[in-house]
C-alpha cells in the first residue's frame, strides 16, 4: 500500500506504507543514492515526525545501489564551518535513527559506500543481497568521514579494519560482510526488501516495552561501566515485566498458549529465517 501524501519529503525519498511498516525508500537511483542536504534534512523530518501508528521502517534504496554515500558535489564549493554543521546534522539524523521510538531496519543491494555505510550502521537491523559491497574511500578523496562512521563502524568491525578500509581503499563484499557483523543476514538478489518485511513483522510482533528495552536501553547499557549497566538492566525489566502486555504474554505462556522457542538449520549463517 503507497501513501505519501502525510509525508512532506524531498524527492530524493518515497515512503510505501504497509499497514504500520513504513518502507522509506533512497530514490535518486541515477545518482547512486547518493546523500545530499536535501535528502539529510528529508530523513530529519522523517524520523521526527513519523506518527506512532507507525511501529518499524525498513530503509532501502531504489535502483541498483543503496548508497553510494555523500554526494561530493555538495561539499566540493563550501567552507569548513558549513562541512562542520553538516557533520553535525548528519549526526543528529543517524542518532535519531539509532536511538528513535522504532526499530530500523536496512536492506542493502550494491554499493554502501561512505555516507551510505553511515545510514546503514544506524539501523538496528542490516540485511544485504548478494552482490552488495562495503567501502570508506574517504581517504582517496581527501577527506574524513563525517556522519559517524568512526563511532558505528568500528563498533561492528573493529577499529584496526576500519583503519585498513580507510587507508587503503580495502572494500567487503556481501558474504564477508555478514561475518564480519556488517550485516546480520544475507539472501539473494531481489530478496532484501521481502526479508526486511518479514523481520520488521516479526519485530512489531514483540512487546512495544520490549522493543524499547532492545533499541534505547540496551546500546546504553553496553556503553556503561558494569555496574551502571547492570543497574539499568534491572530497572528495565521491572518496568517491562510490570507492563500489562508483559503479564498477558507470560500467562499465555505458562498457560502453553504461547509456542517455545525451537531452531531450524536453515542456513541460519547465511540469515535463513
Amino acid at each position: 500500500m503507497t501513501d505519501s501524501t502525510q509525508f512532506d519529503l524531498p524527492s530524493s525519498l518515497s515512503v510505501d506504507l504497509h499497514n504500520d511498516i513504513a518502507v522509506l525508500s533512497l530514490s535518486r537511483p541515477e545518482k547512486r543514492n547518493a546523500i545530499d542536504f536535501a535528502m539529510i534534512r528529508g530523513l530529519d523530518r522523517f524520523f521526527s515526525e513519523l506518527p506512532d501508528s507507525i511501529r518499524a521502517v525498513v530503509i532501502h534504496g531504489k535502483g541498483d545501489h543503496f548508497s553510494a554515500g555523500l554526494d561530493l558535489s555538495s561539499i566540493s564549493d563550501i567552507d569548513s564551518s558549513a562541512v562542520l554543521f553538516g557533520s553535525q546534522a548528519w549526526h543528529r539524523v543517524f542518532d535519531r535513527i539509532e536511538h528513535g521510538n522504532v526499530p530500523v531496519i536496512a536492506v542493502l543491494h550494491g554499493a554502501v559506500v561512505g555516507g551510505g555505510l553511515e545510514l546503514a550502521a544506524s539501523a538496528h537491523i542490516r540485511v544485504a543481497e548478494r552482490g552488495t559491497f562495503y567501502a570508506l574511500p574517504e581517504g582517496s578523496r581527501g577527506i574524513f568521514v563525517g556522519g559517524g562512521a568512526s563511532v558505528r563502524v568500528p563498533q561492528l568491525i573493529g577499529v584496526p579494519r576500519m583503519v585498513d578500509m580507510m587507508l587503503t581503499g580495502r572494500t567487503y563484499g556481501a558474504e564477508e560482510g555478514v561475518a564480519l557483523g556488517l550485516s546480520q543476514y544475507l539472501v539473494e538478489p531481489g530478496e532484501g526488501l521481502a526479508k526486511g518485511l518479514e523481520l520488521a513483522r516479526r519485530v512489531i510482533a514483540n512487546a512495544p516495552l520490549s522493543n524499547f528495552g532492545v533499541i534505547q536501553a540496551l546500546p546504553r547499557i553496553a556503553r556503561a561501566d558494569p555496574e551502571t549497566g547492570l543497574l539499568l538492566e534491572s530497572l528495565m525489566i521491572s518496568v517491562a515485566a510490570a507492563d500489562d502486555e508483559a503479564k498477558v504474554r507470560l500467562r499465555a505462556f505458562l498457560d502453553k498458549r504461547a509456542q517455545k522457542v525451537s531452531h531450524e538449520e536453515s542456513g541460519a549463517a547465511l540469515g535463513g529465517s
